[in-house]
């Protein structure tokens, strides 16, 4: 825990210096994988990710050229055609076999590199295919989901707040829980969207069966229409028999977060499992019967981004046949001391601590903040804030994060200048005890052994010592 050692001081702002960055450290720990070959193909970089994926010792791989790794010609490679041409290729899927026989099917993003101007290599990066879907499907079909089916946790009843418009909102959302029509939401980002579509599922007869979102914008393109409608053997290189989210939601309910990040090809794809009530596919002739809730959630205002021709007009008018909007934070101050003892109770049972409220200067800080990050940024603050507390019971300036003050300035002008460099000193007094707690906490749980302990915190041993050193700990204290 290496930022144990950073202070919050928020009168300092270190500028940083991209030079000084270890950046073959961050790439060799990177969950992609990554090779770098210089201009004519050969391999300068290989790191333990894409070792793994293709099965090749990266010792080995490491000054041979990439056609002489891979089952691959100058034209087939995608490194190759990216230093022939100096253009990056983005978001490919390809199936490969290496030399030795492994066959992988991935994902790429190659990009050149550039010295002076002049083309000196080329950089890719590669996700294993089947392990991005694993991510993305395999949570939906595990022993444990099958048992239970709906792996939606929320209900109406954890909705906080008796503003009218958020009353409104659960009225409407209760009355169309059991209707076939599709619903959308529309909510500025952390207003409650997922909250919503979770209780209305809940809340619905279809409550036993499988409730499954998806983030429209968290997929790559080129595996959104797969992902979505399943595929068929044969239907692309490598690709297999396998259920789409639409099928595996038959009978329950299907969420799509952000749905105007969908490309709008496959918006009329869409268009047409609604009206038809039936998915295809892709690669197959066979169409699947589907009785399926439909639920949306949009960002932005419905006529803004159709306007913007990031959503279609037909597939709104289909997707919003119960429209269903969320108030942002701001318009509910008066709900401000409700949702803050909700998320105190909370996090009191989460980190076991014992906070009863939060200071009159902080609430006026509150009440004074725009929100841009709505609900979720307030329980974000009050959870960081509970973690810097060390014993106190009132949540006070000094243990608000650093980065919500840069976020407030123009909007919160009764913080003055004294007040902030008070907020400063305390910041670090209250890091420094927090710290001092954390190592005392480690030594007793590992009943004196500094070794132990510093593996427990993720830091060296040595950076252990000199804390013990700083803070005055005495480990033979935690010897038994």
């Amino acid at each position: 825990m290496d930022n144990l050692k950073v202070t919050r001081n928020l009168k300092v702002t270190r500028k940083l210096n991209l030079e000084d960055i270890d950046i073959y450290r961050v790439l060799a720990s990177m969950h992609e994988g990554v090779v770098i070959s210089d201009i004519i193909g050969k391999v300068r970089f290989f790191n333990e990710t894409q070792a793994k994926i293709d099965d090749v010792d990266p010792k080995d791989a490491i000054g041979k050229k990439i056609t002489d790794i891979y089952q691959l010609t100058d034209d087939t490679s995608p490194t190759m055609r990216c230093l022939k041409s100096g253009k990056p290729i983005i978001n490919e899927t390809m199936l490969y076999r290496t030399h030795l026989g492994k066959v992988a099917n991935i994902i790429n993003n190659v990009y050149p590199l550039y010295k002076s101007g002049k083309l000196i290599g080329a950089i890719n990066f590669s996700k294993n295919y089947q392990i991005l879907e694993k991510i993305i499907i395999q949570d939906h079909k595990s022993p444990q989901k099958r048992k239970t089916k709906n792996s939606a946790r929320f209900y109406f009843s954890d909705i906080i707040g008796s503003d009218p418009d958020i009353r409104n909102a659960v009225r409407i959302a209760k009355m169309s829980s059991n209707s076939p029509s599709s619903i959308m939401i529309y909510g500025e980002t952390g207003t409650g969207k997922e909250l919503f579509a979770q209780s209305i599922h809940n809340h619905s007869s279809r409550k036993g069966k499988p409730f499954i979102p998806i983030n429209c914008a968290a997929i790559p393109e080129n595996l959104l229409e797969g992902i979505l409608f399943g595929t068929s053997k044969g239907a692309f290189t490598g690709a297999i028999n396998k259920s789409g989210l639409f099928e595996l939601a038959n009978g329950g309910a299907i969420f799509l977060d952000e749905l105007d990040s969908m490309p709008l090809t496959l918006q009329a794809k869409l268009l047409r499992v609604i009206q038809e009530k039936k998915v295809r596919k892709l690669g197959s002739l066979k169409e699947i019967d589907l009785d399926v809730k439909i639920l949306s959630s949009v960002g932005r205002p419905p006529l803004e981004i159709i306007q913007k021709g990031a959503l279609r007009m037909d597939l709104f008018y289909r997707m919003g046949v119960v429209f269903i909007m969320l108030p942002p934070l701001r318009e509910r101050k008066n709900e401000l001391r409700k949702l803050i003892r909700h998320f105190i109770t909370k996090y009191n049972q989460t980190l076991n601590v014992q906070v009863s409220n939060v200071s009159k200067n902080v609430f006026d800080w509150f009440n004074n903040y725009n929100w841009p990050g709505n609900v979720r940024e307030l329980e974000h603050i009050i959870e960081t804030s509970m973690n810097m507390v060390a014993g106190v019971k009132t949540i006070g300036q000094e243990h608000l994060p650093s980065h919500v003050f840069s976020f407030a300035k123009k909007q919160a002008p009764g913080i003055l200048k004294q007040d902030q460099h008070r907020i400063a000193s305390n910041l670090v007094e209250n890091q420094a005890a927090n710290e001092k707690q954390m190592i005392c906490n480690a030594l007793k749980k590992n009943l004196g052994n500094a070794a132990k302990a510093a593996r427990s915190l993720g830091i060296s041993p040595q950076s252990f010592h000199y804390k013990l050193k700083k803070y005055q700990v005495r480990r033979r204290g935690y010897l038994p």
